[in-house]
């Protein structure tokens, strides 16, 4: 059997299926995944049939303790945040899809200036024809066939899959090592910037997430996963969190205008799942994505975004501060009458309450009309552009996301989640455990444990990465070593890389 060299490390893997070796076990040490099993249903609170309701007290000291001394800014930057907000959703809903930036596949090296003013402002984007339409619809047969020969397959709902608990299918592989993929990744990641030039972050080596895959069927209506942030809940708020790297501390001072959401070096130090939640992301990603396998338009199962970027973290994160004067005449709207949104009608908690609206330790912060009724959700909610086999759609790990509630199309709505990370010493280190769950079929380690793939008859391996991509292709599954001395790499960048190819195993 021919097998793979990784570089600098004596070791050979398998190129048909993994083998066990004392070398592979040195190479990847942890425990694939620690979690129990699960599927996409222990994410979000709303899909494993919780209510919102007020958390532990500790989160009333909390929030005391984020905007003490900044009383008085705040409440002066909430005003001014409801004006924005009054301002910018009506041109959002006269837009709609057209709120969202496209841009060819051949033309990102070219990006024109209307184009990256927009994706800056918007945080999302459709990049047309990343990889051949043919080439597409060929993974999609191949998934149809993997699911087919592998029935024991988890997904949900369980009576009717949508959404499938597949990590390493045959299609993954290929798209996830593509070189168009890569390249609009790396395209993507380049709209991030670090105030640090010493940052230990490298956005011209995407490395892989392990994330699953939708075939969404017509009239579907259980996967109906409401307005949603991933990356955490309540870590946004926590000092252990984001607070790790003041990532927000500009909107706790009262300034939510100088937040900058696309400032790279506060986000290194971030936990972003403190609860292990099931399904909850650990890693840096700057964006989520998706690569489309079918043709679907608004209503077929498809996204909604909000592309409010900065100003619709600034209030979901500042909602929890404040509370209505006089409740609304009718508290289970999805739209609310002038009176209650005046911002005459908000005042600042005088003793802080324990409620973080949305958010649940564990799981994905998520978003609805009654908690968050300035961001008048049914308008600034807009589906992304008709898409077709090859698209790769991406928003901002911060951006508020949607699906269809019903699934109105008449065929499958499919896609293969694919985001977009970069090079880190927290993604190296993440990249060792989900290197050896690829090796051995078990799901990537932020999601459910258990057997995953291990037992699945066609699950690729090295040598199918190998096939796709030889490069980078390889460097971003963690099996290749990253040249730390190519031209141009900055101070950063070549410490990074040396110590994420340490990490990997690559050499002491």
């Amino acid at each position: 059997m021919a097998s793979l060299l990784l570089p600098s490390s004596g070791l050979r893997i398998a190129t048909r299926r993994p083998q066990s070796s004392s070398h592979l076990r040195r190479l990847a040490t942890a425990a694939p995944s620690t979690k129990r099993e699960g599927d996409i249903s222990d994410a979000f609170a709303s899909l494993s049939g919780m209510q919102f309701k007020p958390l532990d007290p500790r989160f009333a000291e909390l929030k005391q303790r984020l905007i003490r001394g900044s009383e008085e800014a705040l409440y002066d930057s909430w005003r001014r945040l409801l004006a924005s907000l009054r301002e910018e959703i009506p041109l959002i809903a006269e837009l709609g899809s057209r709120a969202v930036p496209e841009i060819d596949f051949a033309d990102i090296d070219r990006a024109s200036p209307d184009f990256r003013a927009e994706h800056k402002k918007r945080g999302v984007a459709v990049i047309r024809n990343v990889i051949p339409e043919g080439q597409v619809l060929e993974m999609k047969r191949e998934l149809r066939a993997y699911i087919a020969t592998n029935p024991q397959t988890k997904a949900f709902p369980q009576d009717n899959p949508q959404v499938y608990e597949l990590y390493w299918s045959p299609a993954q592989i290929k798209a996830r090592s593509h070189p168009n993929l890569i390249k609009a990744q790396r395209f993507l990641m380049e709209f991030w910037h670090s105030k640090d030039p010493d940052a230990l972050i490298s956005s011209s080596h995407p490395v892989i997430y392990a994330d699953r895959l939708r075939m969404r069927q017509p009239g579907d209506a259980k996967f109906a996963l409401g307005p949603h942030v991933d990356g955490g809940s309540c870590e946004r708020w926590e000092e252990e969190g984001y607070g790790r790297g003041q990532v927000y501390d500009s909107i706790w001072q009262g300034k939510w205008e100088e937040y900058d959401p696309w400032e790279s070096s506060c986000r290194l130090p971030v936990i972003s799942d403190m609860y292990q939640g099931v399904g909850a992301c650990s890693m840096y990603r700057m964006f989520q994505g998706w690569l489309s396998m079918s043709e679907t338009g608004p209503y077929e199962g498809t996204l909604l975004v909000n592309p409010l970027l900065s100003r619709a973290t600034a209030y979901f994160l500042l909602r929890p501060f404040f509370s209505p004067k006089k409740a609304a005449l009718d508290p289970t709207a999805e739209t609310y009458e002038e009176a209650f949104l005046e911002p005459s009608n908000w005042q600042l908690e005088s003793e802080p309450s324990s409620w973080l609206q949305g958010a649940t330790p564990g799981h994905g912060q998520e978003l609805r009309a009654a908690l968050h009724p300035h961001l008048n959700l049914p308008s600034s909610m807009v589906h992304v552009p008709k898409v077709r086999p090859g698209d790769y759609v991406s928003w901002h790990c911060d951006t508020i996301h949607a699906v269809d509630k019903v699934h109105a199309g008449k065929s499958d709505s499919s896609v293969m989640y694919i985001p977009a990370c970069p090079l880190t010493v927290g993604n190296a280190e993440f990249l060792t455990r989900q290197r050896e769950a690829f090796l051995t079929g078990r799901p990537c380690p932020d999601f459910g444990g258990g057997v995953g793939e291990s037992e699945h008859v066609g699950r690729p391996g090295p040598n199918d990465v190998e096939n796709v991509n030889d490069g980078d292709g390889l460097q971003a599954f963690g099996l290749k070593a990253i040249d730390g001395e190519a031209e141009g790499l900055s101070g950063g960048q070549k410490e990074v890389i040396d110590r994420a190819n340490k990490i990997l195993g690559f050499y002491d």
